[in-house]
């Protein structure tokens, strides 16, 4: 007879510090210029902050999209890494949103989308199906015919 493991009364996603994370990730048959270049497009940033007029993607910029997605670069590593603080209007307070593509061969790049200071596990799980549609048509639109 097998033994059942451990219950554990931990909530999924919630953190001592940070209140409720949530990451997805995926990897593309694409280089990370390729990656960075869609990320920073006006169709990719209305997948990931919504509809904003071209930001510089400098250090300090605030933006503010139609779809009410406001938010902070903190961070900006071209090619690497975005740090930003990202809030939708019906939240109280800001999430922390970091946005890294990794990639080991020229053709493959991971896009890794990681939030926390989430305040709830309902929010955390909206986000984690917004982050999976985001990547989902991410690779849709920069897939190549190989």
């Amino acid at each position: 007879m097998r033994s059942k493991p451990p219950t554990s009364n931990k909530t999924v996603g919630l953190t001592a510090s940070t209140g409720y994370q949530v990451g997805v990730r995926r990897t593309l048959l694409i280089s990370t210029e390729e990656a960075w270049s869609y990320l920073t497009s006006a169709d990719g940033r209305k997948l990931w902050i919504g509809n904003v007029s071209q930001p510089s993607f400098t250090e300090g910029e605030t933006f503010c999209s139609e779809e009410g997605i406001s938010g902070q670069f903190r961070v900006i590593k071209p090619y690497r890494q975005l740090r930003l603080r990202w809030e939708k209007s019906e939240w109280g307070e800001p999430s922390t949103l970091q946005i890294r593509l990794l990639s080991k061969q020229s053709d493959k790049t991971t896009i890794s989308f990681h939030q926390e200071h989430l305040d709830h596990p309902d929010t955390r799980e909206q986000m984690k199906l917004h982050w999976e549609n985001v990547l989902a048509a991410i690779r849709e639109q920069t897939t190549h015919s190989k």
